[in-house]
């Protein structure tokens, strides 16, 4: 008996440049076998050197998209990017208030690799007080992190653990704080449930190539969660399924930037 094929939804920013955003999280469902659909939030005019401008769509547009693809399409995971701005973060709210699916991974984007800002500093709030509580599992590095709890970033792995309880206190059932930013040959991530924490190890991948890391890693597990039942399963093997395509990104020829991960390594 053939397994089924679970319908996964990405809510985040187009990028033109194919490696982050709506794009890559589309290339890692497929990757994962799980069908995609998109609501755009943001387009973006972006390749591997940088993003040169930004367009945020009207948040009742961004409204009728989620209320098309909920209205006709069984969603059994939601997977939320890049936002833009605070009237578009609350229409997201609104729509996944009134549709109630029932996965949800919140991708805390804030900040491009190359250093270009991709949500309003007056966005910050309405992301933690209206999609933070709806949140599965919130996805922050150790500066996203901290922007949401308004301190200093985390400089060690007891104080990401502090911090992750700090965020499932405010509403999110669990936390995957990223451990990218401490440096070492160790990159850690710590998964925070309430029934305990789940320290992910992992050798930190020499590779030039890592646009669209958080982006792939977020839309990974909403794709493997469904599938796997449990989320420390789908985390794991999230987590894997991206060092791996960190390894193989090397193969890839596009741009003359930071390039992108190689979402198809299996089949390419």
């Amino acid at each position: 008996m053939n397994s089924p094929i679970f319908n996964v939804l990405t809510i985040a920013g187009s990028d033109s440049g194919g490696g982050a955003g709506i794009q890559a999280d589309l290339k890692a469902f497929s990757a994962l076998g799980a069908y995609g659909a998109s609501v755009i939030t943001a387009l973006t005019a972006q390749n591997t050197r940088g993003v040169t401008a930004i367009h945020a769509p009207d948040a009742g547009f961004v409204t009728a998209q989620l209320d098309a693809v909920f209205d006709d399409i069984r969603i059994d995971a939601v997977k939320i990017g890049m936002l833009a701005n605070a009237s578009i973060v609350r229409a997201v709210a609104d729509a996944l208030r009134r549709h109630a699916p029932p996965r949800i991974v919140l991708d805390t984007v804030m900040i491009s690799k190359s250093n270009h800002a991709l949500l309003a500093a007056e966005a910050v709030a309405a992301l933690r007080d209206e999609l933070l509580p709806l949140a599965g599992i919130v996805t922050p590095n150790l500066p996203e992190a901290a922007a949401l709890l308004e301190v200093a970033p985390a400089v060690d792995e007891t104080a990401m653990v502090e911090q992750g309880e700090a965020l499932r206190a405010l509403g999110a059932q669990a936390v995957l704080m990223k451990g990218g930013h401490l440096g070492g040959e160790d990159s850690p991530d710590w998964l925070i449930e309430a029934d305990g924490t789940l320290r992910l190890g992992g050798p930190r991948v020499p590779v030039a190539n890592t646009h669209g890391t958080g982006c792939t890693l977020s839309s990974a597990i909403a794709a493997l969660w469904p599938q796997r039942g449990a989320l420390a399963p789908a985390v794991g093997e999230a987590k894997q399924y991206l060092t791996a395509a960190l390894e193989a990104s090397s193969r890839l020829d596009v741009g003359h930037g930071v390039g992108p991960v190689h979402h198809f390594w299996r089949w390419w």
